[in-house]
């Protein structure tokens, strides 16, 4: 049981008729929940066993498209099936949803009921088992940042995504009185996933207009990932239900600060954060600084995980508080991994690269497949930089594009060794087809620009 729900709980709940609904859930390659609403009696009697849904739903796109390319599946192998293994660990009320629950799902082959490899969630927990196997246990959180519209998805999308007008008409960065007015939204993304035992600590202004962040706090990494994931399709969905639309696009405008999702990261062994030495230099242990090599050495190849789109790549922009360098450096928001809590028992690691749009299983497992490499080579951290990021010609950029992201990921020995061929194949198609969906559209800012004066 997780959460506060156990299956036993589940069935009391829909013999009394308060639950009626169970959403059986998968996370696809976008990192987003899908999966059937079940009546809550056919659950318990025997979905909660499995079910099932077609392969294309990891290797599809944002927009549901079937592309070709990918070796798991196609329209030449016919699109078979995937089943879909309730984790009964993962239940939980949806208490933003009326008489609901749900759970979250492994992926498993039809035919021999093993894992599929490229699942994100299975990706995530291949490397929570290679870390357990040196006796440690990954501790994760995210933050999530979003803008807040004033309008609703419906009356946005009719427009044509023009006139975009956020709730707030200015930065609200840990403005009170602003988020006030946006309580109606905020007060009931807080208590109903506090409800649903996501243990919501805060949220607050951003840095824009209209941008909120939410913070969960620390859990072990899978745990970390389910509560991102379902906390972002919660704000979704409250926000459509109080007539707001919510985006997760990191960056929605040119001239407009962009959304990020902060992993912060450290390991435990035995109950005690191994990143802490009370000796160390800055109080880090010889195991967190392998750790952190890691992470800075191998940012690059594996940089998709981090910022999957187009549209990722747009927000790492000189001056906005989003990186452009994979340095790191202490207590320092200009740089790509940030030395949180210095001198402190809970000192850890803040990777600031991934955007809003991130897959957090994905995410997390790129960080610590890069950071178990730091370790088992015993790689060497360089001393923190310092000051203005933007500014050292002297470290590493940030893949800047997609397509020069896609190319490091190809590349990567340690995408390979840590994940497997087939599945940086997979993920490498993903990519290649975001790429290949954006090249072929006629854009707005060319139309603009060139109608006349070409």
């Amino acid at each position: 049981m997780a959460d506060g729900l156990s299956f036993s709980a589940l069935k009391e709940k829909v013999r009394e008729g308060t639950i009626d609904t169970v959403l059986v859930c998968m996370v696809d390659m976008q990192g987003r929940l899908m999966g059937k609403r079940f009546h809550a009696e056919e659950f318990v009697e025997t979905a909660h066993h499995e079910t099932h849904c077609c392969n294309y739903l990891l290797a599809t796109d944002l927009e549901m498209a079937t592309p070709d390319g990918y070796a798991s599946t196609s329209w030449r192998q016919g699109y078979g099936d995937y089943v879909m293994k309730p984790d009964l660990s993962t239940l939980r009320l949806m208490p933003w949803l009326e008489g609901t629950a749900m759970v979250l799902c492994d992926v498993l082959d039809h035919h021999h009921h093993e894992p599929v490899p490229h699942s994100p969630r299975e990706i995530l927990k291949r490397q929570i088992a290679r870390l357990k196997a040196h006796g440690l246990t990954p501790m994760m959180a995210t933050e999530l940042e979003f803008f807040l519209f004033r309008h609703s998805y419906g009356d946005i999308q009719r427009s044509g995504f023009r006139d975009l007008e956020p709730i707030s008409l200015y930065n609200e960065d840990y403005h009170i009185l602003q988020t006030t007015k946006e309580e109606h939204v905020m007060r009931p993304l807080r208590n109903t996933l506090r409800k649903a035992g996501i243990p919501v600590e805060n949220s607050k202004g951003e840095a824009e207009t209209g941008q909120e962040e939410l913070n969960i706090r620390y859990a072990e990494a899978l745990l970390c990932a389910d509560h991102h994931t379902i906390a972002k399709h919660a704000a979704k969905e409250i926000g459509w239900a109080k007539g707001h639309a919510v985006t997760f696009l990191p960056k929605w405008h040119h001239a407009k600060v962009g959304s990020a999702a902060h992993i912060h990261m450290s390991l435990m062994k035995d109950g005690s954060n191994v990143f802490h030495d009370p000796d160390g230099e800055h109080s880090m242990s010889e195991t967190m600084r392998h750790f952190m090599a890691g992470l800075i050495a191998y940012a690059a190849d594996l940089t998709v995980f981090l910022a999957p789109y187009v549209n990722s790549y747009k927000r790492f922009a000189k001056g906005t508080f989003a990186p452009t360098k994979t340095a790191w450096s202490i207590d320092n928001r200009t740089a790509g991994f940030r030395l949180v809590g210095e001198g402190t028992k809970a000192v850890r690691v803040e990777c600031r690269i991934p955007g809003s749009d991130m897959n957090p299983y994905l995410a997390q497992a790129a960080m610590l497949a890069a950071g178990l490499k730091g370790i088992e080579d015993k790689l060497t951290l360089e001393p923190p930089a310092g000051g203005d990021m933007y500014e050292n010609d002297s470290v590493p950029e940030i893949p800047r594009t997609l397509r020069a992201a896609t190319e490091t990921l190809r590349s990567s020995s340690l995408a390979r060794e840590a994940f497997g061929e087939t599945v940086v194949a997979h993920y490498v198609r993903c990519a290649e087809w975001e790429q290949e969906e954006f090249d072929r559209v006629v854009t707005d800012w060319e139309i603009a620009r060139g109608f006349e004066r070409a």
